[in-house]
């Protein structure tokens, strides 16, 4: 029976321990993320959600399953602690650094599986409910926004090229149309 009760201690030490470790990196999490989304992810199977993690992945966000009351325990004195009533009941987060990547998929995402469900989400100091969440999933990404600023910076410098050039075609075309009436007559 002493045998019994130490590995009990030992268990339970080692899962303290574990708890510890994830509410940690939760803190951290929570600490330096734009954006927080929260979800209910009743009943997705492994791949479905691999799927998920793997396109967040390649956007850039992250996604991961939580414990509520562990979650509760991490979110104390961090600038997305709004979350908090959104985590009831089977519970994951995604997140990001860029405040777009983490709803835009976890917004399309939801559109094609009806069991993930996105409930909300926080900001830096500011709670954003599924309205909010579906705004900022339908913004253009800091890569397409950067994109659009090149083509616009690129644009005048395009237009004042051929702006230059056309005098000289013009004048070209002029002494082509005078050598072309010469050769006829």
């Amino acid at each position: 029976m002493i045998f019994i009760k130490c590995e009990l201690e030992e268990e339970t030490t080692v899962d303290r321990q574990n708890k510890t470790i994830f509410v940690n990196e939760l803190k951290e999490v929570f600490n330096n993320s734009s954006v927080v989304v929260v979800a209910q992810n009743s009943g997705l199977t492994v791949s479905e959600m691999n799927k998920l993690r793997n396109a967040m992945r390649e956007a850039g966000g992250h996604v991961k399953v939580i414990k509520n009351k562990l979650t509760k325990i991490a979110l104390e004195g961090t600038p997305l602690s709004a979350i908090e009533e959104y985590l009831n009941g089977p519970s994951m987060i995604a997140y990001s650094d860029d405040p777009i990547t983490a709803p835009k998929i976890t917004v399309e995402f939801a559109k094609a599986n009806e069991k993930f469900i996105v409930l909300g989400g926080s900001l830096p100091e500011k709670k954003i409910d599924l309205g909010e969440v579906k705004h900022l999933a339908s913004l253009p990404s800091l890569d397409e926004l950067r994109a659009k600023m090149l083509g616009l910076l690129n644009a005048p410098a395009s237009n004042i090229a051929s702006l230059i050039n056309t005098p000289g075609t013009n004048i070209a075309q002029v002494v082509k149309a005078y050598s072309d009436k010469a050769e006829a007559a």
